[in-house]
């Protein structure tokens, strides 16, 4: 089974599918579901006998699918006029023991027909063994699982890519949230040198009683308390996160690692802004409540990756 090329944008670890192949008086059905997993992890539930087809059934999902956790559940089932035999031999058995019986003890009752074919191996359809006495056969019926594989996995992205839109517009959402958080941020942070030294000045006056302060010895204190607590940096990182989570949600192939990676660095450039926000009058107070509505965005921008593959 041949892999096929993603398409762009990213796709969901949650879907299920169904497929189902019928073909010479036999049906494959094939269940797919799956949900997030930090790998590919595969659980296979099939008939005895399908054991010969269980390396391509594997290899035919792993073409196709990167991360999740998918069960696997395959159904095999005789259809059609030639999907039930009678054995003859066993009921000539049954009929011989019932008249034995009638005339043992009198009874003049027909026997009940229904209830004939109730009986233990009176009615029987075939089973995979009998699919599997050739090669010729075996080749027939892997080629039969692998179009229901096939099918169903089809239908299955075709799910996993409608979830991963929704979670591409939510994660969107949050990111632009986050943006606009980051410009208040940094509308705020410009305001914070010119607060430090008011405050500063107002400290130091108390303190010095009337004591006439040098100019440019409080400009120098100002500023370098103003530097300890410049965020420019983390904002500029911040910023060129977002920008790369949006490319990778508008690419293509294996993204959920990649998002995972971007979210830790942007967790830690919010708990930077938070460890370095002053606490200088309005402004300080409006950045530790913006850093943490930003903090807040990204745990629920985590969530919402988690799902992606």
């Amino acid at each position: 089974m041949k892999a096929t090329a993603a398409l762009a944008g990213i796709y969901s670890m949650t879907g299920f599918a169904q497929g189902r192949v019928e073909r010479d008086g036999a049906a494959v059905r094939i269940n797919l579901r799956s949900v997030n997993h930090r790998f590919l992890d595969l659980h296979l539930r099939m008939p005895d006998g399908f054991e010969v087809f269980e390396s391509r059934i594997r290899q035919g999902i792993r073409n196709r699918l990167k991360r999740g956790h998918v069960d696997v559940n395959i159904y095999y089932e005789a259809v059609g006029s030639g999907a039930v035999e009678v054995n003859h031999e066993l009921v000539q058995s049954y009929m011989r023991a019932v008249e034995r019986l009638r005339q043992e003890f009198g009874v003049k009752t027909e026997p009940d027909l229904v209830a004939l074919l109730r009986l233990p191996g009176v009615v029987s359809a075939p089973g995979v063994a009998d699919e599997l006495q050739s090669e010729e056969k075996q080749e027939k019926l892997g080629g039969q699982v692998e179009a229901c594989l096939e099918q169903a996995l089809n239908k299955l992205e075709t799910m996993r890519r409608s979830e991963g839109q929704s979670l591409t517009e939510e994660m969107q959402r949050l990111l632009s949230q986050i943006a606009v958080r980051t410009a208040e941020i940094e509308t705020f942070a410009e305001r914070v040198r010119p607060a430090i030294a008011r405050r500063l000045e107002e400290r130091l006056a108390e303190l010095l009683k009337g004591v006439q302060i040098e100019p440019l010895r409080l400009a120098q204190e100002a500023a370098i308390l103003a530097e300890r607590g410049d965020v420019s940096e983390e904002l500029a990182r911040l910023r060129s996160h977002v920008e790369q989570f949006h490319k990778v949600l508008a690419g293509a192939g294996e993204a959920g690692k990649k998002l995972d990676f971007l979210l830790q660095e942007m967790q830690r450039e919010a708990n930077t802004l938070l460890s370095k926000t002053p606490g200088v009058e309005s402004e300080g107070l409006a950045i530790t409540e913006r850093a943490l509505e930003v903090k807040s965005d990204i745990e629920k921008l985590r969530e919402q990756a988690q799902n992606v593959e």
